[in-house]
C-alpha cells in the first residue's frame, strides 16, 4: 500500500497509439498527471478524445505505447501480464456500466470474487458489511438476475471495495441507470471517498455525474484540455460545449 502523501495514480508522458503509419491513431499524446489519494476525479471529453484509453492505461488494462503509469508510487507499465493481473485483483477496483456480475453466483459470492481470485480468504463479514453499506442488507443470497439495474450496480461497488483497493476505476457507472438511481450510485462513490478514503477515477459523459467529483479533467484529441475544481453541472456542460465546438464532435458521444 502506498504511503501517505504519495499520489494514488501518476501518469508520466503517457502515450498510446493504435496502428502504424498514416493509419495510426494517437489516442493519448503525452499525458502528465498526478491524482491524489482520497480524491474523486471525473474524466470527460468529446467522442474520440481518449478518455476510455486513459482509463484503460491508468488501470493497467491496456499497455501504453510510451511513458509510464505509477500506482501508489510504484511503476506498473513494464510489469509482465501475471504481475499486472495480480495487481489489478488486489490493489484496483472496477465499476463498469454493464455491472459485469456473474449470473451463476449469488450477490455475496460476486462481492467476494476479487478476494478468491487474489488467493485471499473470503471475508464474509466484510462482504455483509459492504452490502449493508450500499443498501443491500439481506440480499446476499439472491442472484443478480433477481435485482434491479441499480441494485446490481450497488453490488458492483461493494465488489470493487472488498479488497480495500488503492484506486477504484469507474467507467460510465451511471450510464445505464435512470436519474434517481444514478444519483444514489454517485452518492455511494462519493461516500467511499469521504468516509473510506477511497480514490475514485470516473469516466462519464454526464455533467451532473461529473459535478460530484472534486475535480473534472477534460481530454481532447488525446491531450489534457483543462480541468475544473469544485465543479458545477453548468460549468462542466459549458466546458464540454466549448470542447465539442472546437473538435467538431457530438456532445455526449461515447469515447
Amino acid at each position: 500500500m502506498a504511503t501517505t502523501g504519495t499520489s494514488a495514480v501518476e501518469l508520466r508522458s503517457l502515450t498510446r497509439t493504435y496502428g502504424r503509419g498514416e493509419a495510426a491513431v494517437h489516442a493519448l499524446r503525452g499525458i502528465d498527471l498526478a491524482l491524489p489519494r482520497g480524491s474523486f476525479t471525473a474524466v470527460m471529453g468529446p467522442s474520440g478524445s481518449g478518455k476510455s484509453t486513459f482509463l484503460q492505461c491508468a488501470a493497467g488494462l491496456d499497455r501504453p505505447t510510451g511513458g509510464e503509469v505509477l500506482l501508489g508510487g510504484e511503476p506498473i507499465t513494464h510489469l509482465n501480464e501475471n504481475k499486472l493481473t495480480k495487481l489489478r485483483r488486489s490493489r484496483v477496483g472496477f465499476v463498469f456500466q454493464s455491472f459485469n456480475l456473474l449470473p451463476s453466483l449469488t450477490v455475496q459470492q460476486n462481492v467476494l470474487l476479487p478476494l478468491r481470485l487474489a488467493g485471499a480468504s473470503p471475508d464474509r463479514r466484510r462482504a455483509q458489511a459492504l452490502l449493508a453499506d450500499v443498501g443491500l442488507d439481506g440480499h446476499g443470497r439472491r442472484r443478480p438476475g433477481q435485482l434491479s439495474g441499480g441494485q446490481q450496480q450497488r453490488v458492483a461497488i461493494a465488489r470493487a471495495l472488498i479488497t480495500r483497493p488503492e484506486v477504484i476505476f469507474a467507467d460510465e457507472p451511471t450510464g445505464a441507470l435512470d436519474t434517481g438511481t444514478a444519483r444514489d450510485i454517485l452518492d455511494l462513490l462519493r461516500r467511499a471517498v469521504d468516509t473510506m478514503s477511497a480514490t475514485v477515477v470516473m469516466v462519464t459523459h454526464d455533467p451532473v455525474a461529473a459535478s460530484r467529483a472534486d475535480r473534472v479533467l477534460f481530454l481532447a484529441d488525446g491531450l489534457l484540455a483543462g480541468e475544473l475544481h469544485t465543479p458545477t453541472p453548468t460549468a462542466v456542460a459549458d466546458r464540454m460545449v466549448t470542447l465539442t465546438a472546437r473538435g467538431g464532435t457530438s456532445l455526449g458521444a461515447a469515447a
